[in-house]
């Protein structure tokens, strides 16, 4: 299954960097801030991470000024966690939440923070090279039904299929 997981990962990864159609990344972004684990409240559905729980991103620097992910989930049905390791590197400027990002070899794919409490840092919406890669991030395991509502309607706004969306389960 743990191969599954970063087969999973590299294909949508060979697809292609860039940001869907319409959409931009945001302004005034900061890595250091960035950094830390981010558990994942809500994604649409991608059979590499189908049928996990207890999903988290963690983020920190890597020496050559990129950014060490490590994806982690528990597979109930296996009893046990699967992990996958990647980097990512800016697509642009540093003060834009663009992103490349790799878990197998030269392949890379779009890592988009398109929405960011700036203020906190306590959320992210995060989309890929297209509107198929959908994933809404939070520093806490779960997040207050309002603000919730509130980026599942901008989500919407931005034509993403939100009547489609899987919350995994946090706890």
């Amino acid at each position: 299954m743990k191969n599954l997981f970063v087969i999973g990962l590299a294909f949508f990864l060979s697809g292609c960097t860039g940001i869907p159609k319409g959409l931009t990344a945001v302004d005034g972004f900061e890595v250091n801030r960035y950094l830390g684990t981010w558990y994942e409240i809500a994604r649409l559905d991608h059979r590499f991470e189908r049928g996990l729980e207890k999903i988290s991103a963690t983020y920190s620097m890597r020496e050559d000024g990129g950014v060490k992910v490590l994806n982690k989930g528990w597979n109930p049905a296996e009893g046990k966690w699967q992990q996958a390791e990647g980097k990512a590197y800016f697509d642009g400027p540093s003060d834009k939440g663009a992103l490349k990002v790799s878990f197998f070899g030269p392949f890379y794919g779009g890592y988009n923070v398109i929405a960011l409490d700036k203020k906190a840092y306590s959320y992210s919406m995060v989309a890929g090279p297209d509107k198929s890669y959908f994933w809404l991030l939070s520093r806490t395991p779960q997040l207050p039904k309002e603000t919730l509502s509130g980026l599942i309607e901008q989500a919407k706004s931005f034509g993403f299929a939100t009547d489609e969306l899987i919350y995994p389960k946090q706890d």
